[in-house]
């Protein structure tokens, strides 16, 4: 599967922009990311809805050669998955939905970080994501928010979905509110955040 490739360098390391042309595309590009995780990896995923954030995943997850496939996480706020990484010992593949984390109901003096803490702490996920154990990767959907709330050695993903030309008024001006659409080439940005991941980069570049 072809992927065009532009590798970006500054002084917080290498960034790959990947052109997706298709659904096969973007699950080959999870493929290749999953095939290459370790324990301990937390991943963070973002971008609109309908950008291939499920697409991604689940590709993902066949990297890792999880044992269900991964389904988009809206009714579950996380969902454990178990395969192996690619010496073949045994991987835990935790999915988890960010969307509904970090509520507008904040204790007095509580920021959105310490909001965001709270709820996972209540749902047994905090010390995962702080540190997560040798055999678990973590796969967060709508991660952005999180990203201050988590180690700081993690690949960030973002997807970015086209945007149409404008419409057109009856006197050929364009609209200013074009919408997204489910067509076109999508480009994802993978962020390596820390050394670990600053090593692997390369080889997600040499795809083709």
């Amino acid at each position: 599967m072809t992927h065009t490739i532009n590798a970006n360098t500054s002084d917080t390391g290498t960034t790959l922009s990947v052109e997706v042309p298709t659904a096969d595309a973007m699950r080959a590009l999870g493929i290749r990311i999953g095939s290459m995780l370790q324990g301990g990896d937390v991943l963070l995923l973002s971008g609109p809805l309908g950008a291939g954030k499920t697409t991604l995943a689940q590709g993902i997850g066949a990297g890792l050669h999880a044992d269900e496939p991964v389904v988009s996480p809206t009714f579950t706020i996380a969902r454990e998955l178990h395969g192996r990484f690619a010496d073949g010992t045994p991987a835990t593949l935790i999915h988890v939905d960010a969307y509904r984390l970090g509520g507008n109901a904040y204790a007095p003096g509580q920021d959105s970080v310490d909001r965001l803490l709270d709820e996972l702490e209540s749902i047994g996920l905090d010390e995962e994501l702080d540190n997560p154990s040798d055999n678990t990767v973590i796969l967060m959907e709508w991660g952005e928010q999180m990203a201050a709330a988590l180690a700081d050695e993690r690949l960030d993903i973002h997807i970015g979905r086209p945007l149409p030309a404008a419409p057109h008024t009856d006197r050929g001006a364009e609209s200013a509110t074009p919408e997204l659409t489910s067509d076109g080439i999508r480009t994802v940005e993978l962020i390596p955040v820390g050394k670990p991941w600053q090593r692997r980069i390369d080889a997600i570049a040499d795809l083709r």
